[in-house]
């Protein structure tokens, strides 16, 4: 099942992959079900180079936020960024800094 649900994720460019990530131990570090986690890429749009700007940041976690939320209201932006860190190919994402903060 994960398989494929890695197979279809990294098939389909438009969309957000997790593929490249260990969806289970995010899911699980997460406190929420695998699918969950999955499902929650749908409709967020992730920057090709890994380096989105603060505003594609903001956008993706307006997405991401309140449905993981559902699935468990302890996640807060602070413990998912700090989960996808620890599971980012790349390395921890640079954190954009806010003009005049």
């Amino acid at each position: 099942m994960r398989a494929l649900a890695v197979l279809l994720l990294t098939a389909a460019p438009a969309l957000a992959a997790p593929g490249d990530r260990p969806t289970d131990l995010i899911a699980a570090d997460l406190g929420i079900p695998e699918q969950a986690f999955i499902d929650c890429f749908a409709n967020v749009r992730p920057d090709p180079d890994h380096t989105p700007s603060g505003a594609r940041q903001h956008a993706n976690k307006a997405v991401l936020l309140p449905y993981l939320q559902a699935a468990n209201p302890a996640i807060t932006n602070a413990s998912l960024d700090t989960v996808m860190d620890r599971y980012r190919p790349e390395g921890p994402m640079r954190k954009q800094v806010r003009p005049g903060g």
